[in-house]
């Protein structure tokens, strides 16, 4: 259960937080309904959020930007309230279960980047360096695709 929010606590509109943290209207309602934030009602029923808000947007958004899918997201910050201001500990927590993922996609950027001008280890077998990455089409064997670059 929540605690209470005091009502000392400036209260934003929809619109507030739209333009304060750089989405749409419709995103904000978006992560409401997928958990991510939460608003409270006042008595004309209209959507009013705390300032908290802004900063779980933030974090939404540059974990969106770096690739972490909207699930990921929701999973790592699932154990606490919505809005809720993370303390530094949970925080940690937060961006350790994004780290590893983070690691991998970078790991197979980084082999993207390198090898991608000579080949991509499809298998074809028509660039001259084909025989010298997968001789005898061995990676053929394994599967369609790019075998060499969807290594662990």
């Amino acid at each position: 259960m929540s605690k209470p929010i005091p009502e000392s606590i400036r209260r934003l509109s929809v619109g507030e937080v739209a333009q304060r943290s750089g989405v749409a209207v419709s995103t904000v309602h978006f992560y409401e309904t997928k958990g991510l934030i939460s608003s409270e009602r006042n008595s004309g029923n209209q959507r009013r959020y705390t300032p908290d808000v802004l900063r779980y947007i933030a974090v939404i958004k540059v974990a969106q930007r770096a690739g972490i899918p909207l699930d990921e997201i929701q999973e790592a910050l699932g154990p606490y309230e919505p809005g809720q201001r993370l303390t530094a500990a949970q925080w940690k927590v937060v961006a350790s279960k994004w780290r590893a993922n983070l690691d991998a996609r970078i790991t197979r950027l980084q082999r993207l980047r390198d090898e991608m001008t000579s080949c991509i280890g499809c298998g074809c077998l028509s660039l001259k360096d084909c025989p010298l990455r997968n001789p005898e089409d061995v990676l053929g064997q394994e599967g369609p695709g790019a075998r060499i670059l969807e290594r662990p």
